[in-house]
Formats: structure tokens, sequence, C-alpha cells
């Protein structure tokens, strides 16, 4: 005898369902996909033991016969594809024909149908892949699928699925990558007969996004829509603020279908740039429309991947839509102080003794920052700040802020310094703090990007050349970015077997140290040369660039240079980030200082 048999057909669906059931949640998944593809408007979930117990998915939609009942739990059956070509335009969640056959090869199943048109419902129970002949039954039009015990005859497969709560939470992932897309359906989550989610089909999408993601400000999100060249595009884009440390609130669906896609990644971490830091990643909510065909989506199991045809113009389109919204929009953060003390008493105690504590600390600091030598010692208060009792009472001692950052007159507008980082200016509907170094770096970024965009930078010969040594690597790097030190207005020359010379430097750099200004991007260039494009490497290095030439935190600003800043500011129309994603600019309105200090 041979040793090559032909499996068993339901071995060949335990097999299939490997790749298409890796842990309850994929049941869901597949269940779900399917009534909706029934027309269903309504459909309830329940859930028992984080869906080891139990899966029960209840369906409004077209139902099935007895003799589509007993076919649709076969391999490779489907109603939704007949033809060749019926491929290359899905329209469809479900296609593949492999979902029923693969759950009820390794679970017991108990699904019960009935049509608009049939008085009676059938059923059909299947025991892992062990098949009891249909029977009519009572139930409502549409379809209801209980999965039992899954995996309960493969021991292997089943001791890797995790506690109640951890596969509750896969599920929960699926319900909602299945809710946002369709507003059209009412739908139900329960769990161990306590419900999870209730979506009521009259809720608009951010009220369905605030009930999944209670966690967000759904509020905050910022809608954009587009059409262009055949794609729908509509986003909903949360602040920079609220970013996260990964991309679990990104959520991508095309027609419908939750996807996962490198290109659109990237569209969304492109349109994001320099507004984050680089290790954060956006909220995002994008839905794409188009035609069927110009993509394929048979390209993995569990359907979640695709292959656009023209994938260039799908990230292009959702770039610009995304980039142009958000840099339309005042991303300024608004700062949100601390709830009153009289939200509850113990509260009130605890508030009051911390902030009377903090009061202490900080007059104890004081003094001792500006406790007199002697008696003798006199501090000079700055001009326009000698109070009338000062000049009347010059014998008593005084205690003045010399190193107090300046005050405008009253007439004008009013800011001040602190610490040597921060500027405070009063605006009309209260004040603003602000990141002096992270404003000017914004600023010299875009300065640089529009003069780098038009032309080399202007520069000047140095009267003396500086020299550095380079590595072989170094070397090659300078000799392969001939084009990054053209448009910064750099000149270098060899000066050795090792070593450059620096020729010409950029004028906007002039207070900086011109050889160590190159040696960094000499480093940046060898580092990153090779895996960014030269656009995005042109960019990395304006970002080095405006960081060297801004102003540095801990510096001392005169009331010119602080005037400066404060109205070259108001030159750009969106200078809310600097261009490692911090913000510039932090608003406090008047009525939380009222309610701060109880004027409201």
């Amino acid at each position: 005898m041979g040793r090559i048999v032909r499996l068993d057909q339901n071995m060949i669906n335990m097999i299939a369902a490997g790749e298409v059931i890796e842990r309850p949640a994929s049941v869901v998944k597949e269940l779900l996909e399917n009534s909706i593809d029934a027309g269903a408007t309504r459909i309830a979930v329940t859930i028992e033991d984080g869906g080891r117990k139990l899966i029960s998915i209840s369906d409004n939609g077209d139902g099935m016969d007895a003799g589509d009942l007993v076919a649709a739990f076969q391999s490779h059956a489907t109603s939704k594809i007949r033809h060749t070509a019926d491929l290359g335009s899905i329209s469809t969640l479900g296609f593949r024909g492999e979902a029923l056959a693969s759950i009820a090869s390794i679970a017991h199943v108990r699904a019960v149908s009935r049509t608009p048109q049939s008085e009676q419902a059938h059923c059909i129970e299947i025991d892992c892949g062990d098949v009891q002949p249909v029977s009519p039954c009572s139930g409502d039009v549409g379809t209801t699928i209980q999965v039992r015990d899954i995996f309960y005859k493969t021991p292997a497969r089943r001791k890797f699925l995790r506690t109640a709560s951890t596969e509750m939470g896969h599920i929960s992932e699926q319900f909602t990558r299945i809710a946002l897309p369709n507003g059209r359906l009412d739908l139900t989550l329960i769990h161990n007969g306590k419900e999870v989610y209730r979506l009521s089909s009259h809720l608009a999408l951010c009220q369905r996004i605030a009930l999944l993601f209670p966690m967000l400000e759904a509020d905050d999100l910022i809608e954009t829509r587009a059409e262009e060249k055949g794609i729908r595009i509509r986003t909903l884009l949360g602040h920079p603020s609220a970013s996260r440390t990964n991309n679990q609130f990104q959520y991508t669906f095309l027609n419908g279908r939750f996807i996962r896609d490198k290109f659109i990644s990237h569209a969304i971490k492109e349109a994001y740039r320099g507004l984050l830091e680089p290790n954060r990643f956006p909220v995002v909510f994008l839905f794409i429309e188009m035609p069927y065909d110009e993509y394929d989506v048979n390209v993995h199991p569990t359907k979640t991947e695709v292959r656009f045809y023209n994938s260039n113009l799908v990230h292009s389109q959702i770039l610009s839509t995304m980039r142009e919204k958000l840099l339309g929009t005042d991303l300024h953060v608004a700062a949100r102080l601390p709830s009153g003390p009289e939200d509850s008493l113990a509260d009130s105690r605890q508030i009051q003794r911390a902030r009377r504590q903090e009061i202490a600390d900080a007059m104890a600091d004081f003094f001792k920052q500006h406790r007199p030598v002697n008696r003798q010692q006199q501090f000079d208060l700055p001009p326009d700040r000698i109070s009338h009792r000062d000049a009347a009472s010059p014998r008593e001692p005084s205690i003045s802020l010399q190193a107090a950052p300046p005050l405008l007159s009253l007439d004008g507008p009013r800011y001040l310094q602190i610490h040597d980082s921060y500027i405070v200016e009063q605006t009309d509907e209260g004040f603003v703090i602000i990141d002096q170094h992270a404003l000017h770096e914004a600023m010299l970024y875009e300065k640089l990007r529009q003069r780098a965009g038009s032309g080399p930078l202007e520069s000047q010969r140095l009267l003396l050349p500086e020299t550095f040594d380079v590595t072989d690597a170094q070397a090659d790097a300078i000799e392969g970015s001939t084009d990054v030190f053209s448009r910064l207005g750099i000149e270098l020359a060899p000066f050795g077997p090792r070593t450059y010379a620096v020729q010409a430097f950029p004028t906007l750099l002039a207070k900086v140290s011109a050889v160590s200004f190159v040696q960094d991007l000499v480093d940046l260039l060898t580092t990153k040369r090779t895996t960014l494009n030269p656009e995005d490497m042109l960019d990395e290095v304006l970002n080095m660039t405006a960081c060297k030439a801004a102003i540095k935190a801990g510096q001392r600003l005169t009331d010119s240079e602080i005037q400066q800043l404060l109205a070259d500011r108001r030159q750009y129309e969106s200078i809310s980030r600097c261009p490692h994603g911090r913000p510039t600019t932090i608003t406090f309105s008047i009525g939380e200082l009222e309610k701060q200090f109880k004027r409201t």
C-alpha cells in the first residue's frame, strides 16, 4: 500500500479551520459577516465564558431553506460567487465558502434558519463534522447559529485559548470592526448574561465611537470628507494631544471591510508628520469607498489584507485629504485644569491640604532663593515696577524679584518669561504658555521647508575654512548627498585623505558651530541615507537644522527678542507643534481660572 493517502473531507475542514478559526473571535467575525451579507438589519451576539462555552449569533436576514442549510456547511459552498470573473469584483464580506464548514469541524454547531417566504424554520446540528439530518422547527425569519465548546475534540488547539476576559477582549474587537462601518445595523453584544454594547441604527458615527471607545473624546475628533478619481474618503482624526503609544486606535475600512495596509499606514503617519513625537500614533478612523474591481481582497484567508491595483493613488488621496485638514485646523492644546473641590468633601479636604502644602513649599523656596545676605543689602527693582510704597518708605527692607522676567506696559500686550524657557502671554480669552524652543523650532522648520523648496538657502563663505575628519562610510555619505548639502547652502571640499573643509555655511545658522553642525548632519546621513527616500531624508535634515538653530530652553531672552518671537508667531497659520511633535502652546481660558477661584 502506498504511503500517500487522500484525506477525508472532515480532516480537510479541520486543517482549513487552522487558517480561518484561530480563536472564538474568529468565529464571531465569520458569522457576523455572513449575517451582513444576508441583508440583516438587526444582529445579536451572545457569548458565554469568553466564547469557549457558547457563541450565538442571531439575525433577521434572508434566512435559508432546508436545502441551503445543508449546503452551507459543506466545504467551499457559497452563494456569494458563481463564476471566475466574480473574483475580480467581490462586493460581499464573505465569499470563500470555508467558514461554516471549518467551524462545524471543531465545535458543536446548531443552526436554525427561516426564509421570509416559509411558514416554518429548519434546524441542523453538526458535532465536529458529524452531520445530523435537517428537521423542521420553530423560529423567526433570519438565522441563528450557536457554536458550543469550541475545540473540545482538539485539546491541542483548546489549550492555546486564553482566559475568558482575554478572549472576550478579542471578540469585542471583532464586534467593533463590524459596528463602525455598518451604521445601519442594530447591534447587541452580551457576555455571560450582561449587556456589553447595544448600538442603535439611529446613532451617528461619533456616537458609536463614544460608546465603543469611552476612553476617547469622540466629540473632539476632526471630521473631513473628500471624493476624487473614484475614491471617496471620510476620516475622523484625533487631536495630536490624544495620540497613543501604539496603533491600536487606527481603524481603516474599505467598502465596509476592516483592513490593514502598509501604504495606508504610511499615509496616516505622513499626514501627522511634525504633529506627533516619533514614537506616538494618532487616533484615526478612516473609511474608504472605491470600485470593487480596483483592488483584490482574495489575498489572505482572514480577508484583512488587500492588494490595490493603484496603491500610489490611494496613498496620495488619503495623505492629501488628511494633511490638508490637519494643517487647516487649530491644533493648539487647551489646558484642562483640575476639577473644583466641590466634587466631594473628602476630595475637598485632600485638595486643600495639598494646595496649602504647595504654597508653603513655594514660599519656603522663594525666601531661600531671595534671602538678603545682610540687612544692608538691597535689591534693585526692575524699571516701572517700583510701587508708591517703595518710594515712600525707603528704609523698609525690600525683597524684589530681581530675576523676574519682564512685563510690558499695561496699555499693550502683556507677557513674561519664566524659568528662561517659557513665555506666558495674556490674551483676550485668558492666557497662553509658549515653549520658546518648540515655537521657534516650528517656525524655523516651516521657513526652511519653504526656502529649500524654492532653491538653496542663503549662505556665506567662511573667512577661514573649518576642517573635520571622517570615516570611509561618512565620506561615502557625503559624496552621495551632494544635493542635500547644496540645498542647505553648505559647501564642503576635500582637504586630505579623510578630511573635509567647510567652505560655506547658511546665514540662518550663523550662531551655530559650523563643524559641529556638519558632523551631526554627516552622522544623520550615514545612518539613514539608505533607509529613507530623498524627500524624507531632506525632511529629517530640516528637522535637525531647525532644532540646532532655534532658541534654546534655559536661554534668557530680552524684551525685543520676546516681542519678535511673538510677532513672528502670528505670521503662521498653524504652528501648534514642533517638528518632533511637541506642543508649542498651551491655552488657558479665563473661564477655567474663574472656576478654580470660585468666581463662577
